[in-house]
């Protein structure tokens, strides 16, 4: 296998984010919910995405959008459920891989699995296990308390 570069800037995000896209329009549900349920506007939607990457890894500062709120949109007119998202990640990890190795590599797919289980989560209204008491140590549930006590 021939030797990857890392992901070294916007130049590399377009690469990604175009290859990324190109399989997921290709892809049979995938391709459905962008193209035929929310009906992209490639155009503008692939600079909006350039942005998030650029912006979640190299804090370009540039994305403006609200990804909750899109997806929230979709929730009632297409299968937003785990498997699409894994779908999603799959191709993902699949273009990085193909693409690109290395440090940052491994951070944006880290980003994207993040990413998919929070919309997931929020357009759902699943509630976080992190933050759920019941799944707290013994350790957690009284570091919290001392915090209580010191906040009275």
């Amino acid at each position: 296998m021939p030797n990857r570069p890392d992901i070294l800037g916007r130049p590399d995000i377009e690469t990604l984010v175009d290859a990324f896209y190109i399989k997921v329009r290709a892809d049979e549900p995938l391709g459905h919910v962008f193209d035929g349920v929310a009906k992209v506007n490639w155009e503008t939607h692939l600079p909006k995405l350039y942005d998030f990457w650029d912006t979640v890894m190299f804090r370009a500062g540039t994305f403006r959008g609200n990804p909750i709120a899109a997806h929230m949109k979709l929730v009632d007119l297409a299968d937003l459920s785990w498997p699409m998202f894994e779908r999603w990640l799959e191709l993902f990890r699949a273009t990085v891989g193909e693409l690109f190795a290395g440090e940052n590599a491994g951070h944006i797919v880290r980003c994207a699995e993040d990413m998919a289980r929070v919309i997931h989560s929020k357009i759902h209204a699943i509630p976080n296990p992190r933050f759920d008491p019941a799944n707290l140590t013994p350790e957690q549930k009284a570091r919290y308390a001392s915090y209580r006590e010191i906040s009275k």
